[in-house]
């Protein structure tokens, strides 16, 4: 069963009857880890929680959604209070185990990296001594090998082998898990012919389990660079394939006077899309729906047996008028029905559409980057930035030539699909330069003339919590010593601020990239948590909610204040995020976090904490926690 499958049934569950047992959401959580989605996993796995607490299996499905979702930290506290409450089973200790591995491989200290590999090693081996399980056997053997212990390593290996050739001669449960676990024994004896043959036969068994197939990866490599071997051969088995970023070309409205991407066009352009998606071999595509080459692109996935993600730029209705549904006697927007329905993800960047500038479309553009990297990243695969391109620069900010441009300025060398050699006649060097002139003149004259400019930004909301008990004499010394230390922290990030107020408690700033407001929030938070404040006269327990977001906003000057100001439904979304936030912690929404992937990867983390209900009913939306990189001493 394909993610976009599991997704559906999930959207159309009946809630009453998945709430008579625990065992539906298990079943479920456990089809949708196996494909490689955690974040999917974690929101089934807590939406069941809410109602079994203290089912183990579903606790132990929340760690492990969280390890796979790369929060290591907070899956490991998970899993090791599972384990004091009294459960010493093969899957809690060998989760946990697998929290101690990632702790391993995200810490810079050597000293630190082989005490979590020791204690990995300790756990799984108590797994397996207590259980005789083959998974927990290996990653045993495996760990015993990364800390030196190369004998132990090679007679867990060899024992866990002997094991697994009897059971596959039985019926087995799961067979792919078996058939990997051989492979690895045989990485860790370095018979890399046999390990070649049992990894053969592991992918075949489980293909389409990207989720599974990552972990067996991972841990393949981890024992060929122990080896110092060459992990390319494995690589051929059990590599994820890769994840496909799309931007392209509309279909060429009726009144357009250079003719760009005529309709006559769609039969050629789709048999390029398709020949050029059999050959890079991709499983993940990420894309808007626009008609024309977003629509063959997603069309030419789903063919290949591939999964999509969708991103709108604004709501649905509006860029139906806009993008899909503007020719006479066209099945587009039929076409994007469809797409919608099969889609595994479908999200809109924003609700309405900024009415000034192409500001909209460039945040869809950054937003589906980020989305797809945040994918490949946590699978491990590559990411493929792919476009339908004429090969000019657009009729304005936010199209086709803009998605190539940036991706090109951060490192990646995209695919074309060039229409001007699919159909040469179509050259518009001639008219080009007169054209954009035209196009570039009349969007400044729009901006110019309105008083209005747009701009993607990072917005911060921060709230003081327990400033409504202070007394009135405190309120003096709140102002110079709470807030006086916090504009001190912000005269460091004066470049970065472009604008910023507060109102009693309430702490409000816009930021010209989000690795300064990430990297504010995280000083903020350290700032208000360590510092003392019953020193100064405050309550003890004074503390602070911090809300990240980003997106485009209007830029304008105030009537009254007369003060440069923004505004827009972004600004709106990022004030419902505050009163979420647990105290002395930052939240962020899940384009914060994806603008960050893509935009300052090393600077923070991103942790995924599920679906969250909005403060004053402005309904639920995917929040993550941001913090530090994980950091240990030398």
């Amino acid at each position: 069963m394909t993610l976009s499958q599991l997704t559906s049934i999930w959207r159309a569950r009946n809630v009453d009857q998945w709430l008579r047992s625990p065992g539906k959401y298990q079943s479920f959580a456990e089809k949708v880890l196996a494909q490689g989605e955690p974040l999917l996993a974690y929101d089934v796995v807590n939406d069941a929680l809410a109602k079994w607490p203290h089912d183990t299996r579903l606790r132990q499905l929340q760690g492990l959604a969280l390890a796979r979702s790369g929060a290591t930290e907070r899956a490991n506290a998970s899993l090791e209070k599972l384990r004091q409450a009294g459960q010493a089973d093969e899957e809690t200790l060998g989760m946990l185990a697998r929290t101690y591995k990632d702790l391993a491989s995200q810490t810079r200290s050597r000293v630190e990296k082989k005490r979590f590999l020791r204690r990995a090693a300790e756990i799984y081996l108590e797994a397996y001594e207590s259980t005789g399980g083959c998974w927990t056997g290996i990653n045993a053997a495996t760990m015993n090998l990364l800390i030196g212990e190369t004998k132990r390593a090679s007679e867990l290996a060899k024992k866990v082998r002997k094991q697994c050739h009897k059971s596959l001669s039985a019926e087995c449960s799961d067979e792919y898990w078996r058939l990997a676990v051989l492979g690895e024994a045989a990485l860790i004896l370095r018979d890399w012919t046999e390990a070649e043959e049992w990894y053969r036969r592991a992918a075949k068994r489980g293909a389409g389990r990207f989720g599974d197939l990552q972990c067996s990866r991972r841990n393949a490599h981890l024992i060929l660079r122990y080896w110092k071997a060459d992990p390319s051969n494995i690589d051929a088995y059990l590599s994820v394939p890769p994840v496909i970023v799309f931007s392209g070309h509309m279909i060429d409205e009726v009144r357009r006077v250079a003719p760009r991407f005529p309709t006559s066009l769609e039969p050629a352009v789709a048999k390029v899309l398709r020949d050029k998606i059999d050959k890079l071999g991709p499983c993940f595509g990420f894309a808007s729906a626009a008609c024309g080459s977003d629509i063959l692109f997603l069309e030419a996935m789903l063919d290949a047996g591939a999964e999509i993600h969708i991103v709108l730029p604004y709501n649905k209705e509006e860029f139906i008028r806009d993008s899909v549904d503007f020719l006479p006697k066209s099945n587009w927007r039929s076409r994007f029905e469809r797409l919608l329905q099969r889609a595994a993800q479908c999200v809109t960047a924003s609700t309405q559409k900024l009415k000034v500038g192409n500001v909209s479309y460039d945040f869809c553009n950054e937003l589906l980057l980020g989305l797809a990297r945040t994918y490949s990243v946590r699978l491990e695969a590559a990411l493929i930035p792919l476009a339908v391109w004429d090969g000019f620069s657009g009729d304005g900010p936010g199209g086709t030539a803009s998605a190539v441009k940036k991706w090109r300025a951060i490192g990646y060398r995209p695919e074309i699909v060039n229409l001007a050699t699919i159909s040469p006649t179509l050259s518009r060097r001639s008219q080009i330069r007169k054209t954009n002139r035209a196009n570039q003149a009349a969007f400044s004259k729009t901006e110019e003339s309105s008083g209005f400019t747009s701009r993607i930004v990072a917005i911060l909301f921060a709230d003081a919590v327990g400033f409504s008990r202070l007394t009135e004499d405190q309120i003096p010394r709140f102002i110079r010593h709470y807030l006086g230390a916090i504009a001190q922290l912000s005269r460091k990030f004066r470049e970065g601020v472009i604008a910023k107020n507060t109102w009693g408690d309430g702490l409000y700033l816009i930021f010209s990239d989000v690795d300064l407001a990430g990297t504010f929030a995280l000083d903020l938070a350290d700032l208000v948590t360590s510092k003392r404040w019953i020193e100064e006269g405050l309550p003890r327990e004074l503390s602070l909610r911090i809300a990240l977001h980003a997106g485009p906003v209007y830029e304008f000057r105030d009537p009254i204040t007369g003060d440069r100001t923004h505004g827009g439904s972004h600004v709106n979304r990022a004030a419902r995020i505050e009163p979420i936030t647990p105290p002395g912690q930052v939240y962020a929404s899940e384009a914060f976090a994806a603008l960050s992937a893509v935009r300052c990867p090393d600077s923070f983390v991103c942790e995924y904490v599920g679906q969250t209900p909005l403060a004053k009913g402005y309904g639920t939306f995917p929040a993550y926690h941001v913090r530090r990189h994980f950091r240990s001493g030398n």
